[in-house]
Order: structure tokens, then sequence, then C-alpha cells
């Protein structure tokens, strides 16, 4: 037997006693009214004191105390009831609905409601003033449509949650953005002080020993400077991406120009590249990383050998950047993407980059990922929907 507070739990979650009916529902029960043949319809509700009707066809819902409802039954067994004559059936010939108290129900069949946790809330209702036949076709209609009203239901309770959470994701980005910027504003102005002090001291030191010991305090504030730079950028991405049409090969074109002087271009071989919807700027910083990464990981004194290849994979495009450098070590792979994640403190970085590149690709509706390459070095790849997809 179902409790009745649990069902006043069930029944609060979807959020339907207080709202105007829902449009898919008044269809459902106009329909089941017509599978019946019958005039009257209605979605029942059963809390623990209350019958509430969120949906009728026929008349105006109400509500009713629950001792009053003939769908008590049902709800309570966990079956469907199908009767030709209510006043007839021992169960509702006293109901205030059959004696003419609230109504005069004859015909009536009611089909339980059951949520995907198991709890019963209410009922699928037909019925007639006059006698019926039940017919087979008739239960098994009812049986159908009332599934339906708890996809409804169930419909209507996720896009409700998803919309709270995409509400709540887009304030915490905002706060992200926000608090980053004014961190960065922070910071940045004593660093620029620091910086100015720095450079007027070079002009008035001249022992090699303390020029040397600027110098490297110089660097540091540099290095600061850039991670601040690269914690800002990190802040701002992951909200929604323009929806252009972007060639990943100008892009990739783009990305090389920029990186002139650490990735010669014949040093890169490329496929071809798609045109995805999305953030160019972004698109580019992307690749622009994964390429600057390829450069950083490999070996001291080698030449860099880097491929960019796409490949279509489930409604996606799959595009990889293929080096030979160092590798990743397989439990390290999803560690690489959080935020200050340096696996490898001989390489130059602030560990902001790949952090930002999975923020970014994500916001396009895509994932990111790496994993060994085939003779060594590492495939860092990314997919994103294919136009149209």
């Amino acid at each position: 037997m179902n409790d009745g507070r649990e069902r006043d739990r069930a029944i609060a979650v979807y959020g339907v006693l207080h709202d105007p009916p829902r449009r898919e529902l008044d269809s459902l029960v106009q329909l089941a009214a017509q599978v019946a043949g019958v005039p009257f319809a209605a979605v029942n509700l059963l809390g623990s004191e209350v019958q509430h009707q969120v949906a009728t066809t026929g008349f105006a819902g109400a509500d009713s105390p629950v001792e009053d409802s003939m769908c008590r039954l049902v709800v309570e067994g966990g079956t469907p009831i199908m009767v030709e004559d209510a006043g007839r059936d021992v169960r509702f010939a006293r109901n205030p609905w059959t004696t003419g108290e609230v109504a005069h129900v004859r015909y009536y069949g009611s089909h339980p409601l059951t949520t995907p946790s198991g709890v019963t809330i209410g009922t699928l209702c037909v019925f007639d003033d006059r006698p019926h036949e039940v017919s087979e076709e008739a239960a098994h209609g009812l049986a159908q449509l009332a599934y339906r009203v708890v996809d409804v239901l169930e419909l209507e309770l996720a896009s409700r949650r998803l919309a709270e959470a995409d509400a709540r994701l887009s304030t915490s980005n905002e706060r992200l953005a926000n608090f980053a910027g004014q961190v960065s504003h922070d910071l940045k102005n004593p660093l620029t002080s620091i910086s100015l002090s720095l450079e007027t001291l070079e002009l008035d030191v001249e022992a090699p020993d303390q020029l040397d010991t600027l110098a490297r305090a110089r660097r540091g504030v540099d290095r600061m400077t850039a991670l601040i730079a690269n914690l800002l950028e990190f802040a701002q991405q992951g909200r929604a991406p323009g929806d252009d049409v972007v060639d990943l090969a100008a892009e990739l074109s783009s990305a090389l120009d920029d990186l002139t002087g650490r990735l010669p271009r014949e040093c890169v071989s490329a496929g071809v590249l798609p045109l995805v919807r999305g953030d160019a700027a972004q698109l580019r910083a992307v690749l622009m990383n994964l390429l600057d990464n390829a450069v950083k990981f490999t070996e001291p004194g080698a030449v860099p050998e880097v491929e960019v290849d796409s490949v279509p994979v489930d409604g996606h495009h799959r595009v990889e950047v293929r080096d030979r450098g160092r590798g990743v070590p397989e439990d390290m792979r999803e560690r690489v993407f959080a935020p200050l994640a340096r696996l490898d403190k001989r390489v130059e970085g602030s560990g902001i980059g790949l952090a930002t590149c999975r923020r970014i690709i994500e916001a396009h509706g895509g994932r990111l990922g790496v994993e060994a390459r085939d003779g060594g070095g590492s495939v860092f790849w990314f997919e994103l929907p294919r136009a149209g997809a």
C-alpha cells in the first residue's frame, strides 16, 4: 500500500498542483475519453488528504477529500479497475461520486499512475453517467495513455531540472569570470609596480651578480603575469560560444603562423580538417595550445613531429593532434586537464592551457582527451558535433 506522505512528496516533485493545466495532459484526458467512448476523463493525483484533479475533460475539475475518491482503491491497490456500473458494485455503491452527492458515475475505468521510483501517485480515470460494457480495447488504451501521463510528468520534471542546472551553471560561470577579473586586476597592479621598480634598478646596477638577481626577479614577474592572464582566460571560457561556420583548416594555418619560431610548418603534416560550428577564435586557441604542447614535450634536441588530422565518429568530427613526445602515463591522462596541473616541472607552462581547452570544447558540445600513440608519443583529440547533427 502506498503511504500518503510518500505520495505527497512524489506529487510535490512534479510541481503540477498550483500551475495551470498542462496542455499535454489536457490532450491525453481528451484522448482517453475518446478511446473509452465516454464524455468524462481526468488525471487525479491523490495526496494523503486531498484528491487533486489536475486535468479534466467534460467537466470542471476540483479538489476533494481523498476518502471520497473512487480512485483511492486503484492507488492503494496499484491495479486498474474497470466496471460497467459502479452503482451496482459493492466497492462504489455508497460513494458520493455514484450516489448523486457529487456525481452519478456509472461506467468507471481507472488506471494507476506509477512513477519510475514505484510510487503510485494517482490515476487516469474515465467515466460516464450511463452504464457501458467494458471492452478489452478500452482497457488497453487507458493503460497506454496512463503510461504517457507519467512520461509527460517526467519530461517536464527533467526539463525543469535542466533549466535550473543551466541557470546555476550560467551564474557560476559569471561569478567565476567576475571573480577572476577582480583578482586579475588586484594582482596586476602590484606586479606592474614591481616590474617598473626592477626596470629602474637595472638602470642603476652594474655589478654582474646583482644584474643576474634582477633578471631572475624579472622572469618571476613575467611568469606570474602570464599565469594571471591564463587564469583569467580559463575563467572566461565555458560560456556559450558563437554559432558561426568555422574552417578548422584555416584556423590551423593561423595557429601555425602564431607559432612561427617554435614550430616550423615543415614539422607539421595536416590532413583534411572539417567545417564545424562555433567560435573561431576559441577553437584556434585550442589548436594552438595542443600544437604548442607537442613542441614542449618533444625530447630535448629532437625535431618535433606533429600530425593533425580528423575522422568522423558517431555524428561528430574527431580532430587529432599526434606527437612523438614523451607521452602521458595512463593514470595521468585525466589529471592533465585539471587547472594548474603540471606533470613535468621541467617543462615551462602554467598548467592552465589544457584545462582551458577542455572548457572551450565542452562549451561547444564536444569532448577532449588524450591517449597513447602507437610507436611513442601522444594523441590529443577533441570531438565536435558535425554541422547540422
